[in-house]
């Protein structure tokens, strides 16, 4: 199991990338509200919600942000652990946030050469 906290980001994720094929992980929005996920391709599945490639909670709460994950080795490891935290009450899960991640900083802001509210913006200039 590893952690990918705010500080060294990329370097922890794609070191560690092949040590858990499967991740549990928490998506957040401006505002705070919580996704809780599992996914066997944590980079492709943040992308998904990043552009709300699916209709559902995460789309229409615009949580956008991967705020913390784990990587496991077995997948039946991370569906509980998905769970397990689902079960927490809100403060649990905040806390669990902030001790990897203190400013609630996207992990994942350095994986992509556009983030889609920058692409937004600037068509909304181009098209103004």
């Amino acid at each position: 199991m590893f952690f990918v906290t705010a500080h060294g980001t990329a370097s922890i994720y794609h070191r560690n990338m092949h040590e858990g094929s499967y991740y549990t992980y928490i998506m957040a929005s401006r505002s705070h509200t919580l996704y809780i996920g599992i996914t066997g391709d944590l980079r492709k599945r943040v992308f998904q919600h990043k552009w709300k490639e699916h209709e559902g909670f995460t789309a229409r709460y615009s949580c956008d942000r991967l705020v913390w994950c784990e990587g496991h080795q077995d997948v039946q490891r991370a569906i509980a652990r998905e769970k397990e935290l689902k079960g927490w009450r809100r403060s649990r899960k905040i806390a669990l946030i902030e001790a990897a991640n203190p400013t609630w900083t996207d992990l994942s802001r350095d994986w992509y050469d556009c983030e889609p509210a920058d692409y937004l913006r600037a068509q909304d200039r181009m098209n103004s």
